[in-house]
């Protein structure tokens, strides 16, 4: 009974007729959140509504970009975890396409504190905005590479019964997880949201410093959650498989994974530097991963 339960559960949550609707919600909440916001920041300019307004969200009406960008990478995550039982590739890809979009939110948030001036490189908002517009070049061109090699299939002809059952047992295993993962994510979505806002009711004369750090709500605990999942497919992936470029594939994926979560821990070039070595790393890792299956494919 409950096994058919979860089962139908499962096929609701991962399906594409699911997706497809989880995609039209989040496009006309991003809509209508950008109206919201842009229209919050007119009656501020406009004097017709009196607040406070300590955060760059708040000042110009290139920053209400901000707030829909937020849903659409809030949509990426359902994507993450929409791909996740289908290909470990995939699934990474749509990490790296999530620390691009944020960066370039941040780049929205960073553009109404911009100071245009000879001092340039001596202004910090200036700085990082800088840094923010060449990594997000630079990770643009990774996810590139990365999505032609993870596209790039090698035939091996697969003799082994029981290597197949096992590749069929992993995948229905890792469908399990995804499936479990779309409440745990969208609980940690809402309490990650319901802090921030109660934070801010607590330190209201210090708004400016909560605001400062909006950037990491939710996508700090979100990654965490990421590494334990992945730490956990991993070692189940070794009752199924004894390959050792997967193995080094999916641990390196893993160490990905840790670099992109302690970016949320620094700021300024820092920052940059950790995102962009994560998506370096795990690119080499699924090149060299290809190389190993061109060559088994060779000896086959």
């Amino acid at each position: 009974m409950f096994r058919s339960i979860f089962n139908s559960y499962l096929h609701q949550l991962l399906t594409a007729n699911t997706q497809l609707k989880v995609e039209r919600f989040f496009l006309q909440i991003a809509i209508i959140s950008f109206v919201i916001h842009l229209g919050l920041i007119f009656l501020i300019n406009f004097s017709i509504l009196s607040i406070d307004a300590t955060s760059d969200l708040l000042k110009s009406p290139i920053a209400a970009i901000y707030t829909p960008f937020s849903f659409l990478i809030v949509y990426e995550v359902y994507l993450l975890i929409y791909y996740l039982p289908r290909s470990v590739t995939s699934y990474v890809n749509k990490q790296y396409e999530i620390i691009l979009l944020i960066i370039m939110r941040r780049l929205f948030k960073d553009l109404s504190n911009l100071k245009i001036s000879s001092d340039w490189f001596t202004i910090k908002y200036d700085l990082q905005f800088t840094y923010d517009l060449l990594s997000s070049l630079l990770l643009f061109y990774l996810i590139y590479i990365f999505y032609s090699q993870s596209k790039k299939k090698y035939h091996v002809d697969i003799t082994d019964e029981k290597t197949e059952k096992g590749r069929l047992k992993y995948t229905a295993i890792k469908k399990n997880v995804a499936s479990l993962l779309v409440p745990v994510v969208f609980i940690l979505a809402i309490y990650s949201f319901v802090s921030w806002l109660v934070e801010i009711a607590i330190t209201f004369e210090k708004s400016a410093e909560v605001f400062k750090n909006i950037n990491n709500i939710f996508f700090e605990q979100f990654f965490s959650l990421l590494i334990i999942v992945d730490v956990i497919l991993l070692l189940v992936s070794f009752f199924y498989t004894d390959q050792f470029h997967k193995v080094i594939r999916n641990s390196g994926f893993i160490i990905s994974t840790i670099l992109i979560r302690l970016s949320f821990t620094v700021e300024g070039v820092m920052n940059n530097i950790l995102v962009i070595t994560a998506v370096v790393f795990g690119l080499l890792i699924i090149v060299i991963h290809n190389k190993f299956e061109r060559n088994i494919q060779v000896i086959q």
